[in-house]
């Protein structure tokens, strides 16, 4: 018999390891849980007539602070950000273990005699939180350093998970002008943990009357005057869980209800001064990379989306989820007609032997599109296409010796969590896929294949169960034009706008204007050939990757490809490269009988045409002007002064313009996150990308490089 590969839930840490990682809220009871909710609760009540609340959390503990926050959270007007930094990632599976035995506590440990008039019983608080807690499980948190965002309820409840060093995480993040934090809550045993610095950086990414709240702020806590002195001096008060009693609830200066204020320090000229500072410091540094709000007012504002495939479809569902509208036209009869036409396209990570930024973020939108795929099938509404797909895993294997090098390189670089990828032997490998192999791999448990087509379907279908969202079919927008109300598309016959905001998001063709024709990508056409489910073959249990791709059959048939020739003179039927699709499975898998059982003789395939950057990375932002890039160029060249010039002053960019594309041959896993980053920055909500990754996703990212750096264009 083969052996079978070790499951993700198969590796991982015990309760008692966990305990030892958080001692300080392991045994969190129902007595806690009562204090904690009725703080949650004035802080809901504090911001009510805020459409979105912002608030962080320091501390992942075991999790019951953070299902508190849901639980607590009761207008339906309302939505919530809850940002969670954690130094030590962990996983649904652990997380599992932790809730397991909490739970268990609260529904053991009575509530006091005078709390229960004023909260649910423990049994019905245990029955909220499990259902909760069982919810954020099936969104499969995983253990990669940076930022996850989960998103629940369509959109009023989301969770980003800040995994890796605190102070790593805080200063990689902007200041969000219109949507900062508005209140900070402390696990214990990270009090002493975090530096001085790490104050700072909440202090910059927080409301100026910003508070923090913690449990046991006393001597007997270990927490020292110089810690709680740090906080006053960064401007917030600061108040203890653990404090508060029965007595009424009083408002302190800043106008929000909170338990017994331990220092009730109103900020000064001084301190808000410093964070203002920081914040100024943040945009200076990349002032070339421009990122401001956009819209003031949401509800007032008119977007327009160009194109119908996955890319706009999700933008608009990011959208929707927010409460703004837009207008999507689309030039074919149906969405997803163009590169999200395929009827399987793999999905699953990039990763680099580096873990870079490319690496970082393609395990970030993958699990986000992961998770998007799940919440549209979890509960389809009447009328909604259905995604097909499968995430039975994709198996990646090397055709060459050259590939072999690169894929030892990407396996050994990084100790990956095992539910990102693993390496599997030939045995193994075998077992996977329930066709012989012969030759080891990497595997990727949580990927498979989605169809894209109707993964783009399914989001403006469930866009307009949201907003006021309009797609215009068989509309073929020829031309752009700026006016002084806003953008103006054009078709041979009609006119529409002007929009406050126009996005481009209209794959192969998002270089066809004169306002986009000069952005650094290129069109690669792809064929992908439909090959008949049969013998051997259709026992095929996961996706391959190897010199080309080759899917477990969906209706009868399976996917192979893919081609990819640049710059294609057209889109018809290749011989040729129907045949090369079969030549790449032969040298990836040479002399496996299975191969005898791809038949290419009905000639079926699909062409489409993909965008791609020579970096990889997908374009998403501010549309740059590059005919003023190169004007301010001659003036600014090839000198430390222009190198200078170039850093600290905004990028000319058209006004109101947008970019979502270039996503290449993985735009199944970087266009919904992608789309939510746009989104994000539209309606000027903190973004869940640091920086650094902004930068490389930025359109104007080819020119910067290289006048950042004083070389010529």
């Amino acid at each position: 018999m083969t052996a079978e590969p070790n499951k993700p839930c198969q590796i991982k840490r015990d309760y008692q390891q966990l305990i030892n990682l958080y001692p300080a809220t392991a045994h969190t009871d129902a007595h806690y849980l009562s204090k904690l909710s009725i703080y949650q609760q004035r802080v809901f009540e504090a911001h009510s007539q805020q459409k979105l609340l912002v608030l962080g959390q320091i501390g992942l503990g075991n999790g019951l602070e953070l299902l508190s926050w849901w639980r607590t959270q009761a207008n339906p007007s309302q939505r919530l950000l809850l940002k969670v930094f954690e130094p030590n990632p962990i996983n649904a599976y652990e997380l599992k273990s932790l809730w397991d035995q909490s739970l268990t506590l609260v529904k053991e440990t009575p509530f006091e005699p005078h709390l229960e008039s004023k909260q649910a019983s423990a049994l019905e608080c245990k029955s909220k939180l499990s259902q909760l807690a069982q919810t954020l499980l099936d969104a499969e948190p995983t253990a990669i350093i940076g930022c996850q965002r989960l998103i629940f309820d369509d959109g009023r409840t989301t969770i980003d998970l800040h995994f890796g060093d605190i102070q790593t995480q805080l200063s990689s993040l902007s200041h969000s002008p219109m949507h900062p934090v508005q209140h900070w809550l402390i696990l214990p045993h990270l009090l002493q943990a975090l530096h001085h610095q790490s104050h700072w950086q909440m202090a910059k990414l927080s409301d100026d009357s910003a508070t923090i709240a913690t449990i046991g702020l006393s001597e007997s806590s270990g927490l020292s005057e110089t810690t709680v002195n740090r906080f006053q001096a960064c401007g917030f008060t600061v108040s203890d869980i653990n404090e508060l009693g029965t007595k009424a609830l009083g408002i302190n200066a800043l106008g929000i209800h909170q338990p017994v204020t331990l220092i009730n320090h109103q900020p000064d000229a001084v301190l808000l001064h410093e964070r203002q500072v920081l914040r100024q410091q943040d945009a200076k540094a990349y002032a070339f990379n421009p990122m401001a709000a956009i819209l003031s007012s949401a509800t007032q504002s008119s977007i327009a989306i160009i194109g119908g495939g996955l890319a706009s479809a999700h933008l608009a569902l990011s959208l929707a989820e927010r409460g703004q509208g837009a207008k999507v036209f689309c030039k074919d009869a149906e969405l997803g007609q163009g590169a999200s036409g395929n009827r399987q396209g793999a999905i699953y990570p990039l990763l680099t032997p580096e873990n870079d930024e490319l690496s970082h973020f393609f395990q970030q939108a993958f699990l986000f599109s992961r998770r998007r795929v799940q919440a549209l099938t979890s509960a389809p509404a009447d009328n909604q296409t259905p995604i097909s797909h499968d995430f039975c895993g994709v198996l990646q294997t090397a055709h060459d010796e050259r590939s072999q090098l690169r894929l030892d390189k990407i396996i050994q670089g990084q100790p990956w969590p095992s539910e990102i990828a693993y390496a599997v032997d030939a045995e193994q490998a075998n077992a996977i896929a329930k066709i012989n192999l012969d030759k080891p791999g990497f595997f990727y448990p949580l990927g498979g294949w989605v169809c894209p087509f109707e993964y783009a379907e399914a989001a403006i279908q469930k866009t307009m169960q949201l907003a006021d969202v309009s797609v215009s079919l068989n509309t073929d927008i020829l031309a752009i034009e700026r006016q002084s109300d806003g953008w103006v598309l054009l078709t041979e016959k009609e006119r529409f706008g002007p929009f406050a905001q126009l996005v481009l998001a209209n794959g192969a063709e998002l270089t066809q204007f004169d306002a986009s024709n000069k952005l650094q990508m290129s069109p690669f056409r792809g064929q992908v050939s439909h090959v008949p489910a049969q013998f051997q073959l259709s026992q095929l249990a996961t996706v391959l990757c190897a010199n080309g791709y080759l899917t477990p059959s969906h209706q009868g048939l399976h996917c192979l490809g893919a081609s990819y020739v640049k710059e294609p003179e057209h889109l018809d039927f290749c011989p040729q490269e129907q045949q090369e699709n079969l030549m790449k499975m032969h040298e990836s898998y040479p002399n496996q009988s299975w191969l005898e059982d791809i038949d290419m003789n009905g000639n079926n395939a699909r062409v489409g045409v993909r965008m791609v950057t020579r970096d990889h990375f997908p374009m998403m932002g501010c549309a740059p002007d590059v005919a003023k890039i190169l004007e301010d160029y001659e003036q600014h060249q090839l000198t430390k002064e222009s190198r200078h010039y170039w850093q600290t002053t905004p990028a000319p960019v058209h006004q109101g313009l947008y970019i979502l594309g270039g996503l290449g041959s993985r735009g199944l896993s970087s266009g919904p996150l992608a789309a939510e980053c746009l989104a994000a920055q539209l309606c000027g909500e903190p973004i869940p990308l640091d920086k650094e990754t902004l930068c490389k996703l930025n359109p104007n990212r080819m020119w910067l490089r290289k006048l950042l750096k004083g070389k010529a264009l």
